[in-house]
């Protein structure tokens, strides 16, 4: 493996390239990034290289976000199967015949979606700043919230609004287990519950924090507590731990079979994906020029909205 990474490491220096790496990616390849965060971080540093090649691992839809912010430089992923479960719960035509009936509606879309439905959105949000991206409109503006209807029903009881939803989600979120929380809660009396706005309704009231990838890890980080249920994808417990090796995380399990919680899309990548995505320059996100343009408008008005994300 450390042959590999050495590799990886050389040719993206030759090829003047960039690793960008979710934090739900596997602990070797958050190790080997140049930068790695949540969506929101990930958009802002996209944004601002100046790199030849953007390797993306993480799924397709952020390949395509650093595509259309950089129209002009390759941006490549390991593996193009890498989609989400959320942004394919969006399609396009659907979510065109969904907007018709709200013709007074702005479009709010969670990022986590395809580069089609960025084109009929207004702006582009993250879960680390949804709630700012909301509340800069007026009280009396309606809203159309796309595509996760978990993160858009959290926004609308966080500030007060009615959000018009499209009825998406996250297999990876949706499918955490209220009643299953509730026994590790009995089981782990010391621990802090803390979960991602992606999750059910029922288990952001079981929780004692809610917050984005960022937000959780900041958490974890500052808290005195020492024991800590995560409601996400298993991943970001590589960052909590390298943060805080002093302190317990439990992941809250997909089922009963199994203790951990991955996104099978974002595990697709590899390091050896990587190193032939690097060496091959494919697969590389193409898409249509007048898709980006129309799709680079709401994710700049995101930035220009958002603060600096840490």
């Amino acid at each position: 493996m450390d042959a590999m990474r050495d590799k990886v490491l050389k040719l993206a220096k030759e090829k003047n390239a960039i690793i960008l790496a979710h934090y739900y990616q596997t602990p070797d390849i958050q190790e080997i990034a140049d930068f790695k965060g949540d969506s929101l971080a990930l958009a802002q540093y996209a944004a601002e290289t100046d790199a030849d090649i953007i390797l993306f691992a993480g799924v397709h839809f952020m390949g395509e976000t650093a595509k259309i912010l950089n129209p002009k430089r390759k941006v490549l992923i390991p593996d193009m199967n890498a989609g989400c479960s959320l942004a394919e719960s969006c399609p396009k035509e659907d979510f065109a015949k969904f907007k018709a009936q709200y013709p007074d509606h702005i479009v709010i879309s969670y990022i986590n979606c395809s580069a089609e439905i960025k084109t009929l959105s207004d702006v582009i949000c993250t879960s680390g700043n949804a709630v700012q991206i909301v509340e800069s409109y007026p009280k009396d503006q309606k809203i159309i919230f796309a595509p996760d209807k978990n993160l858009g029903r959290y926004i609308n009881e966080v500030t007060g609004r009615e959000m018009v939803l499209w009825d998406g989600s996250c297999e990876v979120h949706d499918i955490l287990s209220s009643e299953k929380i509730m026994q590790m809660k009995v089981d782990n009396p010391d621990a802090i519950l803390i979960a991602h706005p992606e999750c059910p309704q029922p288990v952001l009231i079981l929780a004692d924090f809610v917050g984005s990838t960022t937000a959780m890890l900041n958490y974890t980080k500052n808290s005195d507590a020492k024991k800590f249920i995560v409601a996400t994808e298993t991943g970001i417990l590589h960052q909590m731990q390298k943060d805080s090796p002093d302190k317990e995380f439990l992941i809250v399990p997909a089922d009963e079979s199994c203790s951990c919680n991955d996104c099978a899309y974002m595990k697709l990548n590899t390091m050896e994906k990587i190193y032939l995505a690097l060496k091959n320059e494919k697969p590389e996100i193409i898409l249509p020029e007048q898709i980006m343009k129309d799709a680079k408008a709401p994710l700049v008005r995101m930035l220009e909205l958002s603060t600096k994300s840490n």
